[in-house]
């Protein structure tokens, strides 16, 4: 069904996966979200943004702002977000096992939401940060983390 929003195409290969039903190859690294976890000393930190330009923050203190909206500054930095995570997407393959626990303080995790299952890479926060693969990712999850909350901020002023 065209249109819908990406989470509902996520859950969706997730039951046909779960029946043992795999997407095509020409469809199976489709990106169809990116959800940046930090472990912090007083939880976690999230960034999530799919392609259908809705997007998540959430803050360790539980603070968040969840965007609805395909508008303005934040839709660019969706894309930056969704366009270097393609590009990493593109040389690493799915994770089989179970889906591992958040990230502890200092650690931190890239994940990569396609038809085929979760893809991620995990690791001391400092190590990521520097890695050529995962550094553009991370420079575009605080780019967009930054854009929400702005965004939010304005709203909230204007509101």
């Amino acid at each position: 069904m065209p249109n819908l929003d990406s989470r509902m195409y996520l859950e969706a290969w997730q039951a046909l996966r779960n029946l043992g039903v795999n997407p095509p190859p020409d469809q199976a690294k489709d990106l169809l979200g990116v959800v940046v976890e930090v472990g912090l000393p007083g939880g976690l930190d999230l960034v999530a943004a799919w392609p259908d330009h809705c997007a998540r923050y959430w803050n360790q203190s539980g603070a968040g702002v969840v965007w609805e909206r395909a508008q303005g500054e934040v839709n660019s930095k969706i894309d930056e977000l969704l366009r270097t995570g393609g590009e990493v997407l593109k040389l690493i393959g799915p994770w089989n096992g179970e889906r591992p626990a958040p990230p502890l303080n200092g650690f931190a995790r890239i994940n990569f939401l396609t038809p085929s299952g979760l893809h991620f890479g995990f690791g001391r926060q400092a190590q990521l940060m520097k890695d050529p693969m995962a550094a553009p990712v991370f420079n575009a999850a605080f780019q967009l983390m930054q854009a929400l909350m702005q965004a939010n901020s304005a709203a909230a002023s204007t509101g």
